[in-house]
């Protein structure tokens, strides 16, 4: 019965789905990819590593509730370290006809030796020229010639929702071909800020790290390389490499052996929809700079903290990982134009970039002591009780002038602002005195939300306040 009631269900459902005319439309017919699969599954490769691991000998897991566990533990002799060979599986794809390949940094990382076994089961050994664990590319070169190279698309040209397949060795088994659809694109994952990834749900799986992610052209338009998972397999999440950022980096790797980034000195954060009402921005968008490094490309260039980076040579920027990224892409050394949000207006500024050599650098974290009751000031407007900073502590923080926060409201406490939270800058202006303070304070209006710009334990950030309405 119930089957039957399913069934009408479903024919009720189809009776409605008709035009007026009582004729269906034609479904759309699913994608065939067997053709794809012969055409361009002969570009994918398998990569075999093995490693030397060294470990020092112990004494067996698991022993700890042994009753000779302690004896064992205090006179048992020293053993010698052990080494055994450990060996793990990837994928790849064939770039070039002459044995460039691409794959995953990962798949790569601390191998002694990689062997890549082609479509037609001939094996090679081969040389890194080049790996990037920043963005998880790296580039192999195996001596062959007139070998199957895959054709390469844009991932620009990606569109969530279009078919993609993924063709690669998921737990050793060669040659394995799973489908999908794009899910999402410029996902950003955590420590992951210098790619885009695009989010698919075609089934990937250990093994499948480096091999191509194709659309129905035939195209690679993505290198796998993660997936979201509790359970260390397949759960519906996935994630690859853009093939413009993968490109780029193998190009770089080819032509130097490493990749050069560009830097200008800033660090930023979200611009959110209080933030965006307090710098008089209509939507939130742009990254929003928080710091800039003294006398670095940016501060050169004239750029402020408190600016908000809405596009980059005519780009535009959606957060703060975008800016990461397009900055990144600079090639040290090249000048960009930014088109900042400054005093509720817009400002272009050229600023040229310098090479990464690490990490954008940040305030160090520093011990910090809240100063003494001196120089008390109750801000009632902004439901704070504040104080000025001697000459020391000024020093330790770096700025000509700055209040710390003794006491919070309940609206201030809530915006996220604490005790010992350092007040450096008002709506994107650097404090330089308690008068300069008091005038930007009396053009904030009741109702107003205010950007203040906090030092809290060596970081710059902002973070909007919302006047209370009915205050002076």
């Amino acid at each position: 019965m119930q089957i039957r009631k399913v069934a009408a269900a479903c024919v009720l459902a189809f009776a409605c789905a008709l035009p007026a005319g009582g004729v269906a439309a034609a479904p759309a017919a699913l994608p065939d990819f067997t053709r794809l699969v012969k055409n361009e599954g002969r570009s994918v490769v398998n990569i075999s590593t093995t490693q030397t691991v060294r470990e020092q000998a112990g004494l067996p897991q698991g022993m700890e509730g042994d009753p000779f566990f302690e004896f064992f533990r205090r006179f048992a002799p020293p053993q010698p370290p052990r080494e055994y060979q450990a060996a793990s599986l990837g994928s790849g794809f064939i770039m070039s006809p002459d044995g460039y390949i691409l794959t995953n940094a990962h798949v790569i990382a601390r191998a002694d030796e990689i062997k890549v076994t082609l479509g037609d089961k001939r094996e090679f050994k081969a040389r890194v020229v080049g790996s990037d664990a920043r963005t998880d590319v790296a580039l192999l070169k195996i001596d062959a010639a007139g070998l199957p190279a895959a054709k390469l698309g844009k991932a620009d040209d990606v569109e969530v929702g279009e078919w993609v397949l993924a063709i690669g060795s998921p737990f050793g088994f060669e040659n394995t071909v799973t489908s999908g659809i794009v899910s999402a694109k410029g996902r950003q994952l955590p420590d992951e800020s210098y790619v885009p990834f695009i989010q698919t749900d075609a089934a990937i799986n250990p093994g499948n790290s480096g091999g191509p992610l194709f659309n129905l052209k035939g195209e690679v338009v993505g290198v796998n390389s993660q997936i979201y998972s509790r359970s260390g397999g397949f759960m519906g999440i996935s994630f690859a490499i853009p093939i413009d950022v993968a490109l780029d980096v193998a190009d770089q790797l080819k032509k130097s052996g490493r990749v050069a980034r560009g830097r200008i000195g800033v660090s930023v954060q979200e611009v959110n929809k209080d933030l965006a009402a307090s710098f008089g921005l209509d939507r939130p968008e742009g990254a929003l700079i928080n710091s800039v490094e003294p006398a670095g490309p940016a501060a050169r260039a004239g750029v402020r903290a408190g600016d908000i980076v809405l596009a980059i040579d005519g780009k535009p920027i959606a957060n703060g990982a975008d800016l990461q990224r397009a900055i990144g892409m600079i090639r040290p050394g090249s000048t960009v134009k930014l088109q900042l949000w400054r005093n509720r207006a817009p400002l272009a500024v050229a600023v040229r970039a310098e090479e990464l050599k690490e990490a954008d650098p940040r305030l160090a974290e520093r011990e910090y002591r809240a100063p003494e009751e001196t120089g008390r000031i109750d801000q009632g407007k902004l439901g704070l009780t504040l104080a000025e900073l001697n000459t020391a502590q000024l020093k330790q923080v770096g700025v000509p002038y700055a209040l710390v926060v003794q006491g919070t409201g309940a609206v201030a406490a809530r915006a996220g602002i604490t005790r010992g939270d350092v007040i450096v800058g008002v709506a994107g202006e650097a404090l330089t005195g308690r008068a300069q303070f008091q005038r930007l304070l009396a053009a904030v209006k009741p109702g107003d939300v205010v950007a203040l710009q906090l030092w809290r334990r060596g970081n710059l950030l902002f973070v909007p306040l919302e006047v209370p309405k009915g205050t002076p």
